[in-house]
């Protein structure tokens, strides 16, 4: 693999091994962004918080995961990509560790903040990847390695949730600093070296992320869509657990690990979404990304007002739907915002996915209001909102470029 600064990649682009090495990495990596949701009962009841406060602690991971976006990552068109990658993979060990073995709630609330920051690792990888693949076949790759990505995202939950019921929620960190011990060595072998070509200053680098924004109106569409669906992702995996852990369901971790899982067939929908942007039709994969999101709510709505195993059938297809909607609209968005200039990939995924996890943040922060104050229903509604919003906006951004042709 070449280790040459900015040229194209080879027409074959990168090899199995070395794709799904990368799936591998970022599965692992994302996963600790994830981990904390399912746990915050026990990690309250050990550090003496009500469940208000220790919510506090998600917000700290998602902030942090949205400041190291937007500090670290855009560092991928300034530095070194191996050099700076495999940095913040050695950062984020310590900081689980020190999760693992926090003897305060204030202390776990700061690794949790350095948790998120370095994590962002996952991010540093995606526009090496795309610098790799040929653009014939990028959007297939990238969804292939965000398959991974979305796994990481899904299993996080019941895994957490199991390892928690049979040895405690400490463990999970100790867990996943081993695993993030094997990525390490893993990335030490398999990522190549890219120096990008810049005559930047951190400075100037962090200052130009405002001026694209600005300017890029590609950016600004994909972030806006993905901020509302990833919004409506976070909302329904955060509220659903409340809702089903509460009578007439009373699930307890094994069922409740089990109900997790279940979507993380949604996933599989990535490398199908890739190839269909490759071959032009980014658009249907964007509406119909949109719609699966919106029915998977409308779903949410049906089941909360039936019962029994009828109404967890449905929760278990809107998760699926939701998933593989969201993972779709990704896909689209990382496709279209990698077409455009290579030296500045990293600071468009940086700003593409704190926008994303910006709504991320907003759907968790709803999640508790939503089921205190009408459960299922309100966690629809709030969900239907959104993807009516998401699915008008690209409507509008159809009918200005058929405008403009």
């Amino acid at each position: 693999m070449s280790s040459s600064p900015e040229h194209p990649a080879r027409d074959s682009g990168p090899g199995g091994w070395l794709i799904f090495s990368f799936a591998v990495a970022c599965g692992v990596t994302v996963a600790n962004v994830y981990y904390a949701q399912p746990l915050v009962g026990p990690i309250s009841e050990s550090f003496g918080l009500d469940l208000s406060s220790a919510g506090v602690m998600l917000t700290m991971v998602l902030f942090g995961y949205v400041l190291g976006l937007l500090f670290l990552v855009p560092l991928g068109d300034l530095v070194e990509n191996k050099r700076l990658i495999l940095i913040t993979l050695g950062c984020l060990i310590v900081s689980l560790l020190i999760a693992a073995a926090a003897p305060t709630a204030s202390i776990f609330l700061a690794s949790s903040l350095l948790l998120g920051v370095t994590a962002v690792g996952t991010q540093m990888i995606m526009p090496v990847v795309a610098h790799l693949a040929p653009e014939q076949r990028r959007g297939q790759i990238v969804g292939t390695v965000m398959s991974g990505l979305l796994f990481g995202i899904l299993l996080s939950r019941p895994l957490a949730t199991m390892v928690a019921g049979s040895f405690g929620w400490r463990a999970v960190f100790m867990m996943s600093a081993v695993l993030m011990c094997g990525v390490f060595a893993l990335m030490t072998i398999a990522l190549p070296r890219r120096q990008p070509k810049h005559e930047l200053t951190y400075a100037t680098l962090i200052h130009s992320l405002w001026d694209l924004m600005l300017t890029t109106r590609v950016l600004q569409q994909r972030s806006a869509y993905q901020c509302l669906l990833y919004g409506s992702f976070s909302l329904f995996w955060t509220a659903m657990p409340l809702v089903l852990e509460q009578p007439p369901f009373s699930f307890g971790h094994i069922a409740m690990s089990a109900f997790l899982l279940s979507g993380a067939g949604g996933a599989l929908v990535a490398p199908l979404a890739g190839r269909l942007a490759d071959r032009g039709r980014g658009d249907l994969v964007t509406v119909t990304a949109m719609l699966l999101v919106l029915v998977s709510f409308v779903l949410t709505w049906i089941g909360g007002h039936t019962g029994g195993a009828t109404a967890v059938t449905l929760f278990v297809i809107a998760g699926i739907l939701i998933d593989a909607g969201t993972q779709g609209n990704v896909v689209a968005g990382q496709r279209a915002i990698y077409a455009l200039a290579g030296h500045i990939r990293s600071r468009l995924n940086a700003l593409f996915l704190a926008c994303a996890f910006f709504g991320g943040a907003i759907g968790s922060g709803f999640s508790g209001f939503a089921v205190a104050s009408g459960g299922t229903s309100m966690i629809a509604l709030i969900g239907i909102g959104a993807s009516l919003v998401a699915l008008a906006l690209f409507g509008l951004e159809v009918a200005s470029r058929k405008k403009a042709a």
